[in-house]
């Protein structure tokens, strides 16, 4: 079952409205269907438009920060609870420690790590949590495309496109979470390794 959904996004302050706009109808869609937030802390960007429209809604909202962004200021007190992590390693082992589900909001390079992170613990088969890349204006096209890349020059199996779901808009993702199945389960080395 899943309960609690981690947040990977932006923490820019200057991206366009829009992405804004799409966060937040995110973060309120989860809490109204009873989700809680595992997300990075701080009060900044698509990660707070998030998780702070979810707490306005009733979700309870738990923060994971590395010490050196939490020594810049940048935490919130809205958290349930707020752990710091001696680095980012180790922050993005508790997220994963503590959330049921994944998705990944437009963001930077971080975002990017932790998507692709998150991927390759599926690929290998350390988790059956849903991965959702929520594709607001079509933010991750460009990238969904090189994924497609990779397969098609066997740099990894067909297979490997039902670890991840692309959801145009926050209700898909909601959606995709509330019927989710375990999609991508690898059983030998034959599901993982292209030969």
């Amino acid at each position: 079952m899943i309960n609690k959904v981690c947040i990977f996004a932006s923490s820019s302050g200057k991206v366009d409205s829009s992405y804004f706009e799409a966060a937040k109808e995110l973060g309120k869609k989860l809490a109204e269907n009873k989700f809680d937030i595992v997300y990075g802390g701080s009060s900044l960007g698509l990660m707070w438009a998030c998780a702070g429209e979810a707490k306005e809604n009733g979700s309870k909202i738990y923060g994971v920060m590395p010490e050196r962004l939490f020594n810049m200021g940048v935490s919130t007190d809205e958290c349930v609870e707020l752990t710091v992590t001696e680095c980012m390693r180790t922050r993005k082992a508790k997220m994963d420690q503590i959330s049921d589900a994944v998705v990944a909001l437009p963001g930077g390079f971080g975002t990017l790590e932790e998507l692709s992170e998150m991927i390759v613990q599926k690929q290998l088969g350390y988790n059956n949590k849903p991965i959702v890349i929520l594709n607001t204006n079509g933010f991750y096209d460009k990238l969904i495309e090189f994924f497609d890349v990779i397969i098609k020059q066997n740099f990894g199996k067909g297979n490997h496109r039902q670890i991840y779901f692309v959801a145009e808009n926050p209700s898909e993702v909601v959606k995709y979470l509330k019927e989710y199945k375990v999609d991508f389960t690898p059983i030998t080395k034959d599901d993982i390794y292209v030969k």
